[in-house]
């Protein structure tokens, strides 16, 4: 990632590669945030291209600007950072994708100079936040990254940033407060990007023991207090998880569930993230059409969000207990894979008919579920790239979240909307219940075509209980949408991964503790 620091420095002396400004609509298109500190004659100048390039000052409204009287940077960024509809007045959201879609558009740089209105800790978390992400850039199998200077790299991580140091332009650069802002960004930052890397790598590096091998690595590199237990195949049929089993068996590489442990002194609190990593999901002897395979990488976007969010936590210092439970298969047709109408028995005890080998996500989130309970967790979400169904119902860049507990899904919403993330609440109506009725098993897994994502969830609620059958409150995230991203860039967000949920999860778990 970009090393961030804050600077007090003049703004127009920076000799910077590039210096970011914020814009705001006005009555003549757009018009720079005020609290720049620019020189008049500079202020000037901008001011009429903004006016020739019929700028809006809305968000991913970017213009680069190459030889600015008055400024020492070689270019200027002038990034909007209004809403793109309603009011003008820039929000911790619209601040993160404007700066987000600035750094984006500087490209490769030395150094970058952040200069926009962050009035308050909030707002400088958020900007700085959508500035690192905007520099992300994954190139580890890029051969013509390998010929030039690498830029810097996170500890454990395969990303490279496409900005070597970033300057955050602040009233003072002693102030406490903005310093805690800058270090709580740069490690959801890194844990979001840390996700992203996962995603991105491709599923012939990336397959269940990799993926576990790849956190302990990572937890080492970091040196956070997280204890991490891998089960591997022979262990999970002692477990008795049946449900990650069954996906993990037609593939030569066998599942592996990965348990992570933050736990603080005095925790105020205690909750598990369940996450889905289906490392390549093929759809089993239920096969995808080819062209549904393309990102099929993804479908392990949960876990990686699980994983990046319990390493944040701790990082954070969180006063809070966060366990995650990464749920690692690979969803192959070989010879000996799961079929329809197979019974498994899960980790719960409970037997689950098969009816769609392409519904497997399900399936290993409730063996992990099941092990959340059993921990005693206060409260368990689960995140996964779980059905099209959602994605259907609430597009590609709004997440879908299920619940039997309204306190807990007032949370999960409240978080996703402090860090920007979309998320919108979906029912689980009684009435879809008997669509998972089995006549040779306690549940089938699927029911039919119509309200997918909520009988996934409903069938997901099944395994929210304790073993003595105590329900535990427990929220469903499906990001099938907006966890990897297909079409075009927008504001932070580039093509490929997207680490969703890692921020809302590492908000839920700091406002469970109550700091």
């Amino acid at each position: 990632m970009t090393t961030v620091t804050l600077t007090d420095q003049p703004v127009a002396a920076h000799k910077a590669d590039a210096l970011v400004i914020a814009t705001l609509p006005d009555a003549d298109g757009a018009t720079l945030a005020p609290g720049h500190g620019l020189p008049r004659g500079t202020v000037t100048h901008l001011k009429g291209v903004l006016a020739a390039l019929e700028a809006t000052g809305k968000v991913d409204d970017v213009h680069k600007v190459a030889m600015v009287p008055g400024v020492s940077a070689r270019t200027v960024v002038l990034t909007g950072v209004a809403p793109k509809t309603g009011s003008t007045k820039p929000t911790s959201d619209t601040l993160r994708l404007g700066a987000g879609a600035a750094l984006r558009a500087v490209g490769s740089a030395e150094v970058v100079v952040l200069d926009l209105p962050t009035t308050t800790p909030a707002l400088l978390t958020a900007a700085a936040e959508g500035a690192l992400l905007g520099a992300y850039a994954f190139t580890a199998h890029k051969s013509s990254a390998k010929q030039t200077k690498p830029a810097p790299r996170a500890k454990g991580s395969d990303s490279e940033s496409s900005v070597r140091k970033l300057l955050v332009q602040a009233s003072d650069a002693k102030d406490k407060a903005a310093k805690q802002a800058l270090t709580r960004a740069g490690i959801v930052a890194g844990a979001t990007a840390y996700a992203r890397d996962l995603v991105n790598t491709p599923p012939n590096l990336l397959y269940p023991q990799t993926f576990a091998e790849a956190v302990q690595r990572r937890v080492a590199d970091l040196k956070v207090p997280v204890e991490v237990v891998v089960h591997d195949e022979k262990a999970l049929t002692h477990m008795q998880c049946g449900g990650i089993l069954g996906v993990g068996q037609g593939s030569s590489r066998p599942p592996r569930i990965v348990e992570l442990h933050y736990a603080p002194k005095g925790a105020s609190g205690r909750i598990a993230f369940v996450g889905k990593g289906i490392t390549f999901d093929t759809g089993g002897v239920c096969i995808k059409p080819a062209a549904s395979m393309l990102t099929m990488k993804c479908d392990m976007a949960g876990a990686a969000a699980v994983a990046g969010a319990v390493l944040a936590a701790a990082a954070l210092k969180l006063p809070v207990a966060v366990s995650g439970y990464l749920c690692l298969a690979e969803n192959m047709p070989g010879g000996n894979a799961q079929r329809p109408s197979d019974i498994v028995t899960m980790r719960s005890g409970t037997t689950v008919e098969i009816i769609d080998t392409d519904a497997e996500g399900r399936m290993v989130l409730a063996d992990g579920m099941s092990l959340a309970a059993e921990s005693g967790a206060e409260a368990i979400v689960d995140v996964a790239t779980l059905t099209g169904a959602c994605m259907i119902a609430l597009g590609t860049k709004v997440g879908g979240v299920m619940s039997n507990d309204d306190r807990l899904r007032s949370a999960v919403l409240a978080s996703a909307a402090s860090t920007g993330e979309a998320m919108w609440p979906l029912p689980l109506p009684e009435e879809l219940r008997a669509k998972l009725d089995s006549g040779v098993a306690d549940l089938q897994h699927k029911g039919d075509q119509y309200g997918g994502a909520l009988t996934a969830g409903l069938f997901l609620r099944e395994f929210a209980k304790t073993p003595d059958g105590d329900v535990v409150p427990w929220a469903h995230l499906d990001i099938a949408g907006p966890a990897y991203l297909t079409e075009a860039p927008f504001g932070h967000v580039g093509k490929g991964g997207t680490g969703f949920a890692v921020a809302t999860l590492v908000h839920l778990a700091a406002t469970w503790g109550g700091s």
